[in-house]
């Protein structure tokens, strides 16, 4: 799964024991809406594969009876903001990369096993239109390495009625991850015939996301985005991504989505 968010419950609110007007004001503060995003994505296997994996495309919002549920790009990692300064908000951030193996890959080298990586982000609204955002995990199985990402959207809304967003995406690895994935020592040299390979770490590629929300009445929506990256770098100068992988990752997902609670 790409990403998921949940934002945090809201406190049960206490029942004021005044007048019957108060009571009902303090009901309608503390409503909230839920809306929940569920439908398939199709991704690369994983960082530089030439084949994809079907996957889940999820994401769970709350917002407050009234105000429109806050922008999250389709391509995030799980996590959402726990801390927020202004327009300045950091989270946890959390990715999940299937194994690669010798099978899958076509070629006899090493074995890459499932990756769970965690880390943080921190994300800034220049303006209502304008959203910035850093991201670092490191891998706690699997490639062991970190990985990273900047990215830039550009929203255009009217509140949650449709929603079309735009952006550019860098993604980073160091070394070890690079080495994992795109590397080639040389005893898999010598079993694979390909040549041995060092990579370093630095930019694994650059890209761009577009997403669409739009609602359909008031309860289900369609949710629609669409990524495309391009290897750069010491990724694609590798012989695996040459020989067995591709420079072209693209990714794409389409989902139904529904709203629970509120008037709407």
């Amino acid at each position: 799964m790409r990403r998921a968010s949940l934002l945090a419950l809201a406190p049960v609110p206490l029942i004021a024991l005044a007048t019957p007007v108060a009571a009902q004001e303090g009901a309608d503060a503390s409503a909230k809406r839920t809306r929940l995003i569920l439908g398939p994505q199709l991704a690369p296997s994983w960082p530089g594969a030439d084949r994809f994996s079907l996957g889940p495309y999820v994401d769970l919002s709350r917002a407050p009876e009234g105000e429109a549920f806050a922008f999250e790009a389709p391509d995030e990692s799980f996590g959402s903001p726990l801390v927020h300064s202004g327009n300045l908000s950091f989270g946890p951030a959390f990715g999940f990369i299937g194994k690669r193996t010798a099978g899958k890959l076509g070629a006899p080298l090493p074995k890459v096993g499932m990756t769970v990586e965690a880390g943080g982000f921190a994300q800034i609204s220049l303006t209502p239109a304008m959203r910035v955002r850093v991201e670092g995990r490191k891998a706690l199985s699997g490639h062991k390495g970190w990985v990273g990402e900047v990215s830039a959207d550009y929203v255009v809304r009217h509140g949650d009625d449709w929603l079309f967003s735009v952006g550019p995406r860098v993604t980073l690895g160091d070394a070890k991850f690079h080495r994992a994935y795109f590397g080639v020592d040389p005893a898999a040299a010598a079993a694979s015939g390909l040549p041995a390979y060092r990579p370093g770490g630095g930019v694994q590629s650059v890209g761009a996301t577009a997403g669409y929300l739009r609602q359909l009445n008031s309860r289900w929506g369609l949710a629609v985005y669409g990524r495309y990256d391009r290897l750069v770098g010491d990724a694609a100068s590798s012989p695996v991504t040459r020989e067995f992988g591709s420079r072209n990752q693209p990714s794409v997902g389409v989902a139904l989505s529904y709203t629970f609670g509120g008037d709407r």
